[in-house]
């Protein structure tokens, strides 16, 4: 991939059980929080799924829309676009009701400082989405953050395992999934969690981050030693199919890639690609943030795009200086210090 045409082509681009599957759920699809880093290409898979599957859904996306022109580049793609301040009580309650609910709101970095605000959006406000959408089925973005640092030998955190997050994000975090799995239990609405970690996409995630280091000449820190990620394509098609896994009480996920990644194994591999040798520094402790993804791949299978293949992509993309975004990961804090 050359070009950013090519990239959000990739990115919103369904795959056969993709389209079978939609046609299987019922009702439209409201993205809440479309305007992250996530947002727009699955909003654009959504929408070609749907015309792919030749069946009558709309994708409404629901952001603050504050600032660029994705307004109005989504709703070229056929995606229509509200406006709104989902802490505004009153313009939450004028959302139309709508079958299926992803729900992608929240707040992370600037925490530190803000926590009161981290808190609102975090925790508070899906009280007040779970209450409005108590008639839908909902999947529920969350992170891995809601697990601790386990030792490498684990093999990564796994859903039956007991939450422990450091810092206040990921305690944020874990009130959301708290107070939305109340709401589940209290008026029965069908519900997936979906703890991802880490999402990677040309313009960001870490193999970016590792990239931009090594192409800079700046030393990389192995202290975390080992991180998940998944393609964000395939972690697109994994939030629209998990409408059809929602259940009271809420059914639970996480979301990456099958492989514990080295930093030390990624970043020699991109040097390659960069044709520079990478510089490290600290040494890798004996414990990291993963998460064990065995049952979403047994659910809806492995994902498409390999590391190998993200690396590949990766290594060009910056060679070749194309766009990326200033929006890092942290996946070196080990603090929970965002």
């Amino acid at each position: 991939m050359r070009t950013l045409q090519e990239l959000e082509a990739k990115l919103a681009e369904p795959s056969e059980q993709l389209i079978k599957d939609i046609a299987d759920i019922d009702g439209d699809i409201m993205l809440l929080g479309v305007g992250g880093k996530m947002g727009p290409s699955l909003a654009r898979l959504a929408m070609n799924t749907i015309k792919a599957a030749g069946v009558s859904k709309r994708v409404i996306g629901a952001s603050r829309f504050s600032s660029g022109n994705l307004k109005q580049e989504l709703e070229a793609d056929g995606v229509e676009t509200i406006s709104v301040d989902l802490l505004n009580d009153a313009e939450l309650q004028k959302l139309p009701d709508v079958k299926n609910i992803i729900y992608m709101a929240g707040n992370k970095f600037g925490t530190m400082g803000n926590e009161h605000f981290t808190w609102a959006m975090n925790s508070y406000l899906p009280g007040r989405v779970a209450e409005k959408y108590k008639n839908s089925r909902m999947v529920v973005f969350s992170t891995g953050n809601v697990y601790p640092l386990t030792p490498l030998a684990k093999g990564g955190s796994t859903e039956k395992d007991s939450p422990a997050p450091i810092g206040e994000y990921g305690q944020s975090c874990l009130g959301r999934e708290r107070i939305f799995e109340h709401f589940s239990h209290k008026y029965n609405i069908p519900m997936m969690i979906y703890r991802l970690n880490y999402a990677i996409d040309l313009r960001y995630g870490v193999l970016l981050e590792l990239a931009k280091s090594i192409k800079a000449g700046k030393p990389i820190d192995v202290t975390m030693g080992n991180v998940n990620c998944i393609w964000q394509g395939d972690a697109n098609e994994i939030a629209i199919r998990a409408l059809k896994t929602c259940t009271s009480p809420a059914n639970v996920f996480n979301v990456t890639g099958p492989e514990i990644v080295s930093l030390r194994y990624a970043a020699g591999l991109l040097g390659e690609r960069l044709g520079i040798k990478p510089e490290f520094i600290g040494q890798e402790a004996p414990t990291a943030l993963l998460s064990n993804s065995a049952k979403a791949h047994k659910t809806f299978g492995y994902p498409s795009v390999s590391l190998l293949q993200m690396i590949d992509w990766i290594g060009g993309w910056v060679a070749e200086g194309g766009e990326t975004w200033n929006k890092p990961t942290h996946f070196q804090e080990r603090e929970g210090k965002y």
